[in-house]
């Protein structure tokens, strides 16, 4: 079985599910590390999140999609951050860190200007709604019937989670799932924009 919508080069398919299953499978066991290490001090990580229009809260932007309130939380965004990192790893670490980039900067800069004053802002689930939106729409952007499928797939799946995005429960941070969703739109624009530049060159 091939995906050649999918794929970016000629290696062997089952070496690049290995792969994509391999780098997706580290980075989410590095949110657990973390999380323990947090927990062991104290919950002093959890002061890298993101603080709303303060200086220090910058930093939240680099560091707040690695950290967890708690485990709970972290394990909420275990399962989805595993699937939707694969199927996008499918494609190449080169797309999974350019989609992830952008989602990453956009999310984070979204919510420092935008989050509530004197609220702390965490968690790999703006990633999760970036991840989410990138998998729907690149298909649409790039023309490409598999991608399509897959992002119909995806948002059958997990479309319902999308309800995030507006303000609903307290203590959730809608404005990182919109600004990480809108990360997702732009990345898979962007980088459809970018794979049309390329084939014409």
């Amino acid at each position: 079985m091939t995906l050649p919508e999918l794929r970016d080069s000629q290696e062997p398919e089952t070496s690049r599910w290995a792969d994509a299953a391999l780098v997706i499978g580290v980075f989410v066991g590095l949110l657990w590390v973390l999380e323990i290490v947090d927990t062991i001090v104290g919950h002093r990580l959890d002061r890298l999140g993101i603080e709303p229009r303060e200086a220090d809260g910058l930093w939240g932007i680099l560091f707040a999609p690695l950290l967890h309130a708690d485990f709970a939380h972290l394990a909420a965004n275990t399962v989805p951050a595993l699937v939707l990192g694969f199927l996008i790893m499918l494609s190449g670490g080169p797309v999974w860190a350019r989609a992830t980039g952008i989602i990453w900067v956009v999310g984070g800069v979204g919510t420092w200007l935008t989050g509530g004053a004197n609220t702390l802002h965490l968690g790999a689930s703006v990633l999760i709604f970036g991840w989410l939106v990138f998998l729907v729409l690149r298909g649409f952007f790039n023309r490409k019937a598999l991608q399509i499928l897959v992002g119909l797939g995806v948002l059958l799946v997990y479309g319902g989670v999308l309800w995030g995005v507006l303000p609903s429960t307290p203590g959730v941070s809608w404005q990182g799932h919109l600004f990480g969703a809108i990360g997702g739109g732009l990345a898979a624009f962007w980088m459809a924009e970018r794979e049309q530049r390329d084939r014409t060159v």
